[in-house]
């Protein structure tokens, strides 16, 4: 009988399917089924004035990268792609676009990311001087 349960066993996980150790089993604790993907999971936000903490919050979304792009960023896709290829550093989805021209008008709009990118927690938060600015920056994490 040992024999019968243990090569069910062994087919059930060359299925892909969790089996339950045998009843009677001394010590065996159930297996937890674990993802093949490192978590990615952020809540980004647009924020008024130079402090996201007492700023009024204009816009916020989530964004979620794997197994597949989701959350209710409106370019989840591409969001996801871009954090891939920069390696999850925010700066790049930050930077100034070349040629573009914005008043100095002093208007501060603060952008934060938080949450878990790739199994790591983390915290980002930059200030643009301005609306115009961000709307000039390259990247399409912030574009919301």
């Amino acid at each position: 009988m040992r024999y019968i349960a243990r090569g069910l066993a062994l087919a059930g996980l060359s299925l892909g399917l969790a089996v339950a150790p045998a009843a009677g089993s001394a010590g065996a604790a159930p297996q937890e089924a674990r993802s093949l993907y490192a978590p990615s999971a952020l809540v980004l936000t647009v924020t008024t004035g130079d402090d996201a903490v007492n700023g009024t919050v204009l816009r916020a979304v989530t964004l979620g990268c794997a197994p597949t792009a989701t959350g209710t960023h409106p370019a989840a896709r591409a969001a996801c792609a871009e954090l891939r290829v920069t390696q999850g550093r925010f700066e790049a989805a930050t930077a100034a676009a070349p040629g573009m021209s914005c008043t100095r008008q002093w208007d501060p709009v603060t952008v934060t990311a938080d949450g878990v990118w790739n199994g790591k927690r983390v915290s980002y938060t930059h200030v643009f001087g301005n609306t115009c600015l961000q709307g000039a920056s390259t990247g399409v994490v912030f574009d919301f």
